[in-house]
C-alpha cells in the first residue's frame, strides 16, 4: 500500500474519533457549568460553532445542524454538528452528521459549509427507502491548505431520522465553476409542486434561485440584487411567506440575508426585503428602500427558518448564530465558542412606515420560569425580564450584570426615540478593540392611539450568563449582544432620569435546560 493511501486511512480514523468524542466523568460534571456558559441558549459541549444549518422538523423532533469544528474552538474543518429537541429548548447532542472529507484522488479536502435539511415526503429524489426520508443540501467547499478552491452544492440523505447520513454518489448536484457560490436554502413551493433553492453569489450581492422536481437536477429561475446593504458580502439567504398579523387576509414574501450591519462595514448583521414571489421571480415592494435590519445588536447572524413545521403548528421560526465575525474567534469562552439565539417566531405587521418584520421569543420559554420578582434583585445571570418604561421620561431603563464597577445598560432616550444597549463597561471587553460598543435603534411608544398604553415603551429582555436578547414593543425591534461580566452575583436594577413615572418590571429566574 502506498503512502498516500496510508495517509488517507489515518486521516479518516482521526476524523472518526474526533466526531464521536468521549468524556471523562470529571468533564461530564463540569460541562454546561463553565463561566459564561449559556443556561438556556444552545451551545455545543465543546469546540467551535457558527451558522445554524438544516433546521427541520421531522417525526416529533426538531433538528438543529450547525457549522462545527470537531477539533478546536476556533473556525476550521467545517462539518455539520447535530442536536435534536422536542420543545426547542432541551437539546440532545448527536454525533457529527456530515464530516469534512478528503478526495481520494486529488487529496483536496472538502468542508461542509452551510445549507438546508428537508423532508422528501414523496421520495421525489428516489433516495428514500420508505415513503420519505431526510435530505441535506449543502455547500461543498473544496480547499487545499485552508485556501478555498471551489464551492458547489452537494447532497446527502438519511433513512434513519437523521442519525446516519450517506453522501450522494453523483455530487455535486449544482456547480457553476465558481470559488464563491454557497449557502443553499431549499423549500417546497406548493402552488407549482416543485422544490426551490435560494443560493448566494456573495461578492456580487446576488441571490440566485433554482427549481427542481427531484432535488438532484436544478434549473436556474432568476436573480435578486444587488439591493439594500452591500457593505459586506451576502451570505445565508432564506425565502419564505409570512402572514400580516393585523391584516390576516394578506401575506407577503420575505427574503432574509446575512451581510451588512447598521453600524457599518466593520461588523456583520442581517437585513430583509419584503415583496412577492410567483414561483420564478421575487419582486421587492420597494427596490430602492433603505436596508431593513433584522437585529440592531452586534451578535445575531446567519439566521434561517425551520422547514417542515406542521401546518397545525403554524409558526415560522428563525434561529440565528450569536457572535460577530469581527471578534468571533476571540470571545473569552472555553471549551466551547458560539451559541444560537432563542428561536424567534416571525410575522409581519403593517406600521406607519410600511410592512415590517415582527420577532417574538417562542412561548414555551415560560416553562423555564422560577419565582416571579417585582423588585430589584441579585441574580446569578439567567433571567427573563418584562420592563415598561415611560417614554416621557428623559431617559430610563435597567442596569444588568451590575457589580464591582461593571454594568450593561438597556435604556430609552425620549429626545431622539432611541432604544440602546451599552456594553462599554460590561466586564471583559479587552479581547478585541471593537467589542465595547453601544447599539441603538429608533423606536416609538407602542399603540399611541390606545389611551391605556399611550407613551409606553415595552421591553422583553432575556439574559443568559453572557447573552442578552432584547425584544422591544412586542417584537418590532430587537437587540442581541454578548457581554462577559467578570463577577458572579449580578444585580438587575432599574433607573430613571427626569422621571414622569418609574419603570415597572417583572423578573423570573430561568432554569438551565442542561442540568
Amino acid at each position: 500500500m502506498d503512502m498516500k493511501k496510508i495517509t488517507l486511512i489515518i486521516y479518516g480514523l482521526i476524523l472518526l474519533a474526533a466526531c464521536q468524542p468521549k468524556k471523562t466523568t470529571q468533564e461530564e460534571s463540569t460541562t454546561y457549568r463553565e463561566k459564561y456558559r449559556p443556561a438556556y441558549h444552545f451551545s455545543p459541549a465543546k469546540n467551535w460553532m457558527n451558522d445554524p444549518n438544516g433546521l427541520v422538523y421531522y417525526e416529533g423532533e426538531y433538528h438543529l445542524f450547525y457549522q462545527y469544528n470537531p477539533y478546536d474552538n476556533v473556525w476550521g474543518h467545517m462539518s455539520w454538528g447535530h442536536a435534536v429537541s422536542k420543545d426547542l429548548l432541551h437539546w440532545e447532542h448527536l454525533p457529527v452528521a456530515l464530516a469534512e472529507y478528503q478526495d481520494r484522488v486529488t487529496g483536496d479536502s472538502t468542508m461542509i459549509f452551510s445549507g438546508t435539511a428537508i423532508v422528501d415526503k414523496n421520495n421525489s429524489s428516489g433516495l428514500c427507502e420508505g415513503k420519505d426520508c431526510m435530505i441535506a443540501i449543502f455547500t461543498s467547499n473544496t480547499h487545499k491548505d485552508n485556501q478555498g478552491l471551489m464551492q458547489h452544492q452537494s447532497l446527502a440523505y438519511s433513512n434513519d431520522k437523521g442519525r446516519t447520513w450517506k453522501y450522494y454518489d453523483k455530487n455535486p448536484i449544482l456547480d457553476i465553476q465558481r470559488k464563491d457560490f454557497r449557502d443553499p436554502k431549499v423549500f417546497w413551493y406548493e402552488p407549482q409542486q416543485k422544490w426551490v433553492m435560494a443560493t448566494v453569489i456573495p461578492d456580487l450581492y446576488k441571490v440566485r434561485l433554482y427549481e427542481s422536481k427531484n432535488l438532484l437536477e436544478w434549473k436556474q429561475l432568476s436573480e435578486i440584487g444587488p439591493l439594500g446593504d452591500t457593505t459586506r458580502i451576502w451570505e445565508c439567504p432564506d425565502l419564505f411567506e409570512l402572514p400580516i398579523e393585523n391584516n390576516p387576509t394578506k401575506s407577503k414574501w420575505v427574503i432574509t440575508l446575512s451581510g451588512g450591519h447598521p453600524q457599518g462595514p466593520k461588523f456583520v448583521g442581517m437585513q430583509y426585503f419584503i415583496g412577492q414571489f410567483d414561483g420564478t421571480n421575487f419582486t421587492a415592494d420597494d427596490p430602492k428602500q433603505p436596508a431593513l435590519y433584522i437585529d440592531h445588536g452586534k451578535d445575531f447572524y446567519a439566521g434561517i427558518i425551520f422547514n417542515n413545521v406542521p401546518k397545525e403548528d403554524g409558526r415560522t421560526m428563525m434561529v440565528g448564530w450569536i457572535n460577530n465575525w469581527t471578534y468571533a474567534n476571540q470571545v473569552p469562552t472555553s471549551p466551547w465558542r458560539g451559541a444560537t439565539s432563542i428561536p424567534r417566531v416571525l410575522t409581519l405587521k403593517e406600521t406607519e412606515k410600511g410592512v415590517r418584520l415582527i420577532q417574538s421569543p417562542i412561548a414555551g420559554i415560560t416553562s423555564l420560569r422560577g419565582e416571579e420578582r417585582t423588585d430589584s434583585i441579585t441574580t446569578e445571570g439567567s433571567a427573563e425580564i418584562e420592563l415598561e418604561l415611560d417614554a416621557q421620561s428623559e431617559e430610563s431603563g435597567i442596569k444588568l450584570f451590575e457589580s464591582e464597577g461593571e454594568e450593561t445598560i438597556v435604556g430609552y432616550r425620549s429626545k431622539d426615540h432611541v432604544l440602546f444597549l451599552d456594553r462599554r463597561k460590561s466586564g471583559n471587553v479587552s479581547f478585541n478593540p471593537d467589542f465595547a460598543t453601544i447599539e441603538e435603534v429608533v423606536i416609538n411608544p407602542v399603540n399611541a392611539h390606545l389611551p391605556d398604553r399611550q407613551g409606553k415603551i415595552k421591553l422583553h429582555i432575556f439574559i443568559d450568563q453572557s447573552i442578552i436578547e432584547v425584544f422591544a414593543n412586542d417584537g418590532e425591534a430587537t437587540i442581541t449582544d454578548y457581554v462577559f461580566p467578570e463577577y458572579t452575583g449580578y444585580k438587575a436594577e432599574t433607573y430613571c432620569k427626569g422621571c414622569k413615572q418609574a419603570p415597572v418590571f417583572k423578573l423570573w429566574k430561568l432554569k438551565s435546560v442542561w442540568n
